[in-house]
C-alpha cells in the first residue's frame, strides 16, 4: 500500500464528482437525465482553461443522493458544495462561479486542511 495523499494535494486544488448512477427503478437517476453529457461539458470547460486534471480532477461517482428528473448531481470538493439538477448548458456558469471565468480562482478556493 502506498499513501499518496501529499502527492495528490500538491497536484489537485479541487475535485468535481459527477453522479452517473443508473438503476432499474421508477425513480429518476442521473444516468438517465444527461449525466454523460454533463460530465463531458465539465471536462471540456476545464480543458479549454488548461485546468483539467491539474489542478482540477474530475471523476464519476455513484449516487450522491440528489437524483431528480431535472438533471445531474455534482459535488465540488474540498469546497464541500453540492448541486442537483445540473444540465450541460448550465455547466459554464456553474464552473465560472466556482472557479472564476478563466479558472483563475482555483487555487484560492481550496479550504485549508
Amino acid at each position: 500500500m502506498k499513501d499518496r495523499t501529499d502527492q495528490q494535494r500538491e497536484r489537485l486544488e479541487a475535485f468535481v464528482f459527477v453522479c452517473t448512477n443508473e438503476r432499474d427503478s421508477e425513480y429518476a437517476c442521473c444516468g438517465d437525465v444527461g449525466a454523460d453529457e454533463t460530465l463531458a461539458a465539465i471536462k471540456d470547460w476545464l480543458r479549454e482553461r488548461n485546468a483539467f486534471w491539474s489542478p482540477v480532477g474530475v471523476s464519476t461517482t455513484g449516487c450522491l443522493g440528489l437524483c431528480s428528473e431535472g438533471g445531474t448531481a455534482i459535488t465540488i470538493q474540498p469546497e464541500d458544495v453540492w448541486y442537483s439538477d445540473i444540465t450541460p448548458e448550465e455547466v459554464p456558469d456553474l464552473l465560472a462561479e466556482a472557479f472564476g471565468p478563466d479558472a483563475d480562482r482555483i487555487a484560492t478556493t481550496r479550504s485549508t486542511p
